[in-house]
């Protein structure tokens, strides 16, 4: 028996039992386990809190901050336990009710085809559940890893007799069926900086895909956004009025118009009930894979420039070369007030200190530190929050050495390059 077999039928066992539970009392056991999940759970624990940071329309204070990131790491483990649930569920009216699908209901009695657009709040898997008991319909389902586990998460999806479709397949059989009057369900609140449709998510710059405005054009079907909320036993569904396409105005306007009404009303609603969204997920991310390694592909990045007059002017004529590695990343800059007048990148924000101990902020936004300084307190304190990693000169030097020719050790432009960038990008391999 392989690995994924084994994987696939322990966690098939694991759950069963909780299928037999009331909704009620999973969702009490679920807000034990995701508030273990939230201390132990350390890399989701770090980029939600991070994530709630950088959302300032939401203006939380430090206390509210780790609430909510609690209640997020509930909501998923809720998530987790209802599987078992939902696939023995018989009868979801008993738990789901859509509070308002009467306009939904008559377009599709037209035969008029729907895009439904969601984001990742409460359990988001039953907003096709409900759908598709009423309409037949279609959604996006990126499969995982482990085949077994995938096949019986698309059997709960598919009870109703709707149809999960991959991704790579999405647009041709998205506008194959909303065409014949088949809506379409889209969980669309991922993270793509390479769409080139950014939106001020929260209040900070996010790109997102704008797959969905784009089918809504080409097939002339109106987008409906679905809010979900948890209630006592269940949940509540509730549609927006349609968003229709123009197809007298340019399609490029028409795009930018329908997705900017769409992430309005995602955003409004997730400030209605900020802990019942997945925080733990890369919404901010600023990066394609192609330049940076992994690890240093983060979306808010602090950089703590030295005190010493001849290393801070070192790092200072570099920075360029950083601006040029992350473009689009939220920068911080702690910078000594004595070099008030000195030129700098541009930065998100510049912040002046007159003693290292006021770099020590308590401040979760920071995924990545560079700290230019020799102050070891930095990283202890910054680890403890949300940074992944505090970067020091030391360890870029001795990332980048064993691709660095002789003439280039010196040189922190070409350091930042190979210690930070993939082969092959900003650089290439010494032959």
């Amino acid at each position: 028996m392989n690995k994924e077999k084994l994987n696939y039928l322990f966690l098939r066992a694991i759950t069963y039992p909780f299928s037999w539970l009331s909704y009620s009392c999973l969702h009490a056991i679920g807000r034990g386990m995701g508030t273990i999940c939230y201390y132990f759970m350390t890399e989701y624990r770090k980029r939600a809190l991070s994530n709630l940071s950088l959302a300032k329309d939401l203006a939380l204070t430090p206390k509210e901050l780790i609430q909510t990131a609690k209640k997020s790491f509930q909501n998923l483990a809720i998530n987790c336990l209802e599987y078992a649930k939902l696939a023995r569920e018989k009868d979801f009216s008993r738990i789901i009710h859509c509070e308002n699908p009467e306009i939904a209901n008559a377009l599709y009695q037209k035969g008029q085809g729907i895009i439904f657009f969601c984001g990742h709040q409460s359990n988001w898997e039953v907003l096709f559940l409900d759908g598709t008991s009423r309409m037949q319909g279609i959604a996006i389902g990126k499969p995982i890893k482990n085949k077994l586990l995938y096949q019986w998460i698309l059997s709960i999806r598919e009870k109703n007799g709707g149809t999960i479709i991959a991704p790579r397949n999405a647009v041709r059989e998205g506008l194959r069926a909303l065409r014949k009057g088949v809506f379409m369900g889209i969980v669309g609140d991922q993270g793509m900086p390479d769409s080139g449709y950014a939106f001020p998510f929260l209040g900070r710059r996010a790109w997102t895909s704008t797959a969905p405005a784009l089918l809504a054009y080409k097939t002339q079907c109106p987008l409906i956004f679905a809010a979900t909320r948890r209630v006592k036993g269940g949940y509540r569904i509730h549609y927006s009025d349609p968003i229709w396409p123009d197809i007298t105005k340019p399609a490029e306007l028409e795009v930018v118009r329908m997705m900017n009404e769409l992430l309005t009303l995602l955003q409004e609603s997730i400030k209605d009930s900020p802990g019942e969204w997945l925080w733990q997920h890369n919404r901010w991310k600023q990066q394609t894979p192609q330049i940076l390694y992994k690890r240093f592909r983060q979306d808010c990045i602090c950089l703590i420039l030295p005190e010493d007059p001849h290393e801070f002017e070192m790092f200072r004529q570099h920075l360029p070369t950083l601006k040029m590695i992350y473009p689009l990343v939220f920068f911080s800059i702690f910078v000594p007030r004595r070099y008030k007048s000195a030129s700098l990148i541009e930065a998100d924000e510049i912040i002046y200190y007159d003693s290292l101990e006021e770099t020590l902020q308590k401040d979760y936004r920071f995924k990545l530190v560079f700290n230019f300084s020799q102050d070891p307190r930095i990283a202890k304190h910054y680890k403890r929050l949300s940074a992944f990693e505090v970067i020091d000169a030391q360890t870029l030097k001795s990332l980048a050495t064993p691709h660095l020719p002789e003439s280039m050790q010196s040189d922190w432009s070409e350091i930042f390059k190979r210690a930070l960038c993939r082969p092959g990008s900003l650089w290439t391999k010494i032959s």
